[in-house]
């Protein structure tokens, strides 16, 4: 499976945002970025250089757009057109979903937890969600040194409080990125895994995203993976294991090569875990290194809803998650 670095909130001049497409890719690429979504608030007219800014900086380049309005603010992802966010109200939020799926797109919430007005008008998330399932993923962690702030730890739990009441959803990463400042601070990286690596990649990326196949980090790529019996299917992120299949163990494989040279955290201290609805499975210490580690894991299977991997470490002073993955779910 290929993973594509992605940073999926961002504005250009259209919009609130003090770059062009192009200062945005080229910064992104800078960067270590493979793609980016361009989610300018309430229009998709920054796309228009699209083709050009993707063939002049390498990137990929999904189309998308920020609803920004009076109840709350929603990334879409992926859409083949625009989706009308003028009708969108308190009680109708499903209505605008719909038509973002119809379109091809993905929609998620963007920083649910940022302060609202007046400060931001309608950051706050107060739209009413009666199926969190037709929603595709939450943004938990927004800006820079994301693990570290308050609002995104709200959203980080809201989402793990959404898998354990049973609905199946994403959580992304995005800087909601809109000038070419300089930052000294740990930038988020949300990878989408690719299964098809042949196809195209925008669609690809937009399917990963639906489908959970996503994994965030400051630092270093983990990813996590379900072995069944032997000879048995193996099952990855984002996938259902069927419930006749007993015995599983669980790989999560650690990459400290991706971005190469563009991140750094020293002595970090990490620990790796084992999540689920039923807390913490097990936790280890890990040695950072400059390639590719594999962990292995019994799953004890009973009562499971859902498992994911955590990496923890010290970063500036701080000890905080370095790096999270998307959920493998349990019937």
């Amino acid at each position: 499976m290929k993973w594509l670095a992605c940073e999926l909130h961002t504005h250009t001049l259209h919009s609130d945002g003090k770059q062009t497409l192009h200062e945005l890719a080229a910064g992104a690429a800078k960067l270590g970025f493979d793609g980016l979504a361009l989610t300018d608030h309430n229009t998709m007219s920054g796309l228009a250089d699209k083709e050009a800014v993707e063939q002049a900086t390498g990137l990929v380049i999904l189309p998308g757009m920020e609803w920004t309005t009076f109840y709350g603010h929603m990334v879409t992802v992926g859409l083949s057109a625009l989706a009308d966010w003028r009708e969108a109200n308190r009680g109708n939020i499903h209505s605008g979903v719909s038509a973002v799926h119809h379109h091809g797109g993905a929609a998620g919430l963007a920083h649910p937890f940022r302060i609202g007005s007046p400060a931001c008008t309608g950051c706050y998330w107060e739209y009413e969600v009666d199926d969190w399932n037709s929603l595709d993923y939450i943004e938990v962690w927004s800006g820079t040194f994301a693990p570290i702030k308050t609002d995104n730890s709200r959203a980080f739990s809201l989402w793990t409080d959404k898998l354990n009441e049973g609905y199946r959803l994403a959580a992304t990463s995005g800087r909601d990125w809109h000038e070419q400042s300089e930052t000294d601070e740990p930038v988020s990286v949300t990878y989408l895994g690719l299964e098809d690596e042949a196809g195209q990649v925008s669609e690809e990326a937009v399917k990963a995203l639906r489908q959970g196949r996503v994994s965030v980090t400051i630092g270093p790529l983990v990813t996590l993976e379900l072995e069944a019996t032997e000879g048995g299917p193996a099952y990855g992120l984002g996938s259902i294991v069927p419930a006749d299949e007993a015995s599983t163990s669980a790989r999560i494989t650690i990459d400290f090569a991706v971005r190469s040279g563009l991140w750094d955290l020293p002595n970090p201290d990490y620990r790796i875990l084992l999540t689920s609805n039923n807390g913490v499975l097990e936790e280890r210490p890990l040695e950072a290194s400059d390639g590719t580690q594999d962990l292995h894991f019994a799953v004890p299977r009973e009562g499971l809803l859902w498992i994911r991997a955590e990496l923890r470490g010290i970063v500036r002073g701080v000890r905080t998650m370095v790096a999270f993955t998307n959920a493998i779910y349990f019937e």
